[in-house]
């Protein structure tokens, strides 16, 4: 299981903790030093079942100061996953991999799946 995070955010740490504490093992990536590149996003949005815009972190300064809640709409999807690539802030986490199971963002009632 892969788990993507920015370990300063406090979701990410619930998460983290979650798993811990669920005696779930995890390979932990830091989204700002190894960005998902576009074809592990692309893969991840396919096998998801979400719209791309999940993949985005809303709330992030990035995704304000871009003012992407007006650009985003008249994007393609292919340069909506581009954009994403090129930079780990933009990306909505934590993510995780586990085979074909993705999730983004953290709820533990989602998560449960995971055990």
């Amino acid at each position: 299981m892969l788990f993507v995070e920015y370990p300063k955010c406090t979701t990410c740490q619930k998460a983290k903790k979650w798993l811990d504490e669920n005696g779930l093992s995890y390979t932990d990536r830091h989204i700002k030093e190894e960005n998902p590149t576009y074809d592990e996003l692309k893969a991840w949005h396919a096998k998801s079942g979400l719209p791309l815009r999940s993949f985005f972190n809303t709330s992030g300064l990035l995704y304000k100061s871009m003012q992407l809640k007006e650009k985003l709409p008249l994007m393609s999807e292919e340069e909506q996953l581009r954009l994403l690539a090129t930079d780990g802030m933009l990306v909505k986490r934590p993510i995780v991999v586990d085979g074909d199971t993705i999730l983004v963002g953290f709820k533990s009632q989602q998560w449960e799946r995971l055990k």
